[in-house]
């Protein structure tokens, strides 16, 4: 029977299912009047819009899905008893069957084992775009998150080696995950690829008076862009290694919001994050800012072609030496840690496109639209 799972129409042979060995992370699968229900609590969300940009420049994470408020579980694993009830508020208040879903998911004694996905592994003639799809593919195996929480707490502010780490956790726990997570288990599972580099790309879109973002990993090798990543959208996460430009691959994903009615404003496209695992730089997320809305399409263009030859730039510098051996214990494990320094990137080193636009009143979300969330 189709349904509507958190926006998406697919089917399910089961209205609920966890996906895990400890029961935790469940497809959340809505009936089509689920989009009302959706739309009212995105336009709760209107009156914060602006405090949300805010923070959103200061480097803060954007705590919502698709407009819809999401938990991140701060504890660590496993899942303490205050997060574990939490989500089942959460679920039972998003959730158009209310507490009824909550009920019937946590009392069932028949759930089926859900198998774990193996951790890619290649042999040395594997090709780097076999890798790539090998990579893809675990990715979507650990499945798109619905829960309302995130499992693991990704702090972008924190120094690659410590959010390294959370990627291991996360190949150990095997829950599913949504697109920020799948970006640094993107860069974890593609350390050894020296050939490949990394870079991430972050879409501000628009739909019925509310914004959506979205985030996928960027790739370059053999002088061709692809992408990796996680969405419900088939579109909006993996693109294979075929893109000659940066602008290609950009159109590729506009091309795939419009399909679904959502318009492109703004994208940030950090550098090239450092294959060193061990490394205490951190990712920079937004090296350039393009409001797409502003730009022409040759003006576009040019703007990544420059961004393209920043990354290339960045190839020749030398990384920060990694901490020693000792330094790494005491930095401990960021699960456990959650106070790692907080260090911004200067404003004055991003590229901005555009100037800041003047806050305009927002048109009212139509009550009898649906909100898609991609």
């Amino acid at each position: 029977m189709p349904v509507i799972c958190c926006g998406s129409v697919h089917h399910c042979k089961s209205p609920q299912r966890l996906m895990d060995k400890a029961g935790i992370g469940m497809c959340l699968s809505q009936p089509r009047g689920a989009g009302l229900s959706m739309l009212r609590t995105a336009v709760s969300l209107e009156g914060v819009e602006e405090r949300d940009e805010e923070q959103e420049d200061e480097g803060e994470e954007d705590l919502r899905d698709g407009g819809i408020p999401f938990i991140v579980n701060r504890g660590g694993l496993p899942v303490n008893e205050e997060t574990w009830e939490q989500m089942w508020r959460h679920v039972a208040r998003i959730h158009p069957d209310g507490e009824a879903v909550a009920k019937r998911i946590r009392g069932a004694t028949d759930l089926p084992k859900i198998p774990i996905p193996t951790v890619p592994t290649y042999q040395p003639t594997t090709s780097i775009p076999h890798r790539l799809e090998a990579i893809q593919k675990y990715i979507r195996d650990l499945q798109y998150n619905h829960t309302g929480t995130q499992f693991f707490e990704i702090k972008k502010s924190r120094p690659l080696t410590a959010l390294m780490d959370i990627a291991k956790e996360m190949t150990r726990e095997s829950l599913p995950i949504k697109c920020l997570e799948a970006v640094i288990l993107g860069i974890y599972l593609t350390n050894n690829m020296p050939s490949v580099e990394r870079f991430p790309i972050s879409f501000k879109t628009q739909f019925s008076g509310s914004h959506f973002r979205h985030i996928v990993l960027g790739i370059h090798s053999g002088g061709r862009f692809g992408a990796l990543g996680i969405s419900r959208r088939e579109d909006l996460m993996f693109k294979p290694l075929e893109y000659r430009t940066l602008a290609d691959l950009l159109q590729e994903f506009q091309t795939a919001y419009q399909g679904y009615w959502h318009t492109l404003r703004k994208v940030k496209i950090g550098q090239y994050v450092s294959h060193d695992p061990h490394s205490v730089e951190q990712i920079e997320w937004k090296h350039s800012v393009l409001d797409v809305d502003k730009l022409s399409k040759e003006e576009l263009r040019k703007e990544l072609e420059r961004h393209t030859r920043d990354m290339r730039l960045k190839i020749g510098k030398p990384a920060p030496p990694s901490p020693t051996k000792d330094r790494r214990k005491d930095m401990g494990s960021p699960l456990r840690n959650p106070g790692s320094p907080m260090r911004r990137n200067s404003r004055s080193e991003r590229r901005l496109s555009g100037e800041k636009k003047a806050l305009e009143p927002k048109p009212p979300a139509d009550m009898n639209g649906y909100q898609i969330r991609v």
